[in-house]
């Protein structure tokens, strides 16, 4: 009889999928569902980079390539960290992945011992504290709170760091916040790295999606870190490629040689013609990202008033992603329950915000990565159910 390892116990299932799943049962039973809880772009992937994808197809481009990716593309991709994020990176230290999940694993499967310690937000994408827990090391939770602008406390986050301390996860724009990470924070992170002797994994996948003159800044970039970041991202996000899957890691050459023995055996490589539709993304790219996020930020406006009209609703304005964290806890409900009830009798799919750690409990998560129209039906259908709550 089959037996599951019981390392798989270590892991907790996707939250933000199970809601996903039951919206796709409902909506099979004929129901009509808005989607406000996957963490995709609702636009099509620009006409050029589609473009780039069936010239390679055309050309035969569909054998292996390298393991660490087309030299083209790690060029392409070092060029990019040059010019938009001030870091000098060399091709050779720059590997391909299929997307930032295999990016993430290959990086702390790299980087982490058993029994050692690494320091994660909370609340947090929950990857970065289900691949630490399968690999038999302990992920260590720092706040992000509301009353901080979802900022760090960095007095908590060195009172956090022991002699186990490996590294600490940063996210910025960050997942679920739509918190961005100032850059007095970064310098201040950067020197407790130093004096700490801590690797920094810095994941950027939605660096490109920030509003109100809001800037993000690279870690890697200030004094003393780019030999001590793993600098993360992908295409994903800014050029709404979620279903392509393609990421990168850069980092010193010694860690991309020893991630790509992981990524040998985990996936080989990324596929060649999205990798080809990848060099056209970073080097043709025309206003198609600038118009992207200029449409988020009109959605993000409308749904931030509408929320803080509920009475018992209220949330920070978010300054990057596309997310919204809303506080719901004067309803006095779970998040989880409260997510059920919305689904249940509202028709709309937001994710609890117990599914991204303890500090995200009395929280809901809202992607306003739908359409402009069904984020002014959403936030309607939310207020009806709110109020029918409170009556």
């Amino acid at each position: 009889m089959a037996k599951i390892a019981a390392r798989m116990n270590r892991m907790a299932p996707s939250g933000i999928r199970k809601v996903n799943e039951k919206a796709l049962e409902m909506e099979r039973a004929g129901e009509k569902v808005l989607h406000f809880e996957i963490g995709r772009p609702d636009f099509d992937t620009p006409e050029y980079i589609k473009r780039a994808a069936e010239r390679a197809l055309a050309e035969g481009k569909v054998h292996y390539t390298s393991n660490f990716g087309l030299m083209e593309l790690r060029q392409a991709i070092a060029d990019k960290l040059k010019r938009e994020n001030h870091v000098d990176y060399k091709a050779s230290e720059v590997l391909v992945t299929v997307g930032l999940s295999e990016a993430v694993f290959a990086v702390l499967a790299t980087i982490l011992e058993e029994g050692d310690e690494i320091l994660v937000p909370d609340p947090v994408w929950l990857n970065y504290i289900n691949v630490p827990n399968l690999l038999g090391a302990k992920a260590v939770a720092y706040g992000l709170t509301e009353e901080t602008g979802f900022q760090m406390d960095l007095e908590e986050v060195k009172a956090k760091i022991t002699p186990k301390t490996r590294a600490i996860v940063i996210i910025t724009p960050n997942n679920p916040t739509g918190g961005v990470l100032s850059e007095d924070v970064l310098r201040e992170l950067s020197e407790i790295a130093v004096q700490n002797d801590l690797m920094v994994i810095s994941d950027e996948v939605y660096e490109r999606l920030v509003y109100d003159g809001a800037k993000h800044i690279s870690i890697a970039s200030l004094p003393g870190m780019k030999e001590r970041t793993f600098t993360m991202n992908g295409m994903s996000k800014a050029y709404a490629m979620d279903g392509w899957r393609l990421g990168y890691v850069a980092a010193p050459e010694e860690y991309i040689l020893a991630m790509n023995k992981f990524h040998q055996h985990n996936t080989t490589c990324a596929p060649s013609f999205v990798q080809a539709a990848a060099i056209a993304a970073l080097n043709e790219e025309g206003d198609e990202v600038k118009e992207m996020v200029k449409e988020y930020q009109r959605r993000r406006d409308y749904a931030v008033k509408a929320i803080n009209e509920i009475p018992g609703l209220h949330c920070e304005c978010p300054k990057g992603a596309f997310y919204i964290f809303i506080n719901c806890k004067s309803l006095n409900m779970k998040s989880s329950d409260l997510s059920a009830f919305l689904l249940e009798k509202a028709k709309i799919a937001l994710v609890p915000g117990d599914v991204f750690g303890p500090g995200g409990e009395g929280y809901l998560r809202m992607s306003f990565a739908n359409s402009y129209e069904n984020v002014a039906a959403g936030c309607e259908q939310l207020r009806k159910a709110v109020e029918a709550l409170n009556s």
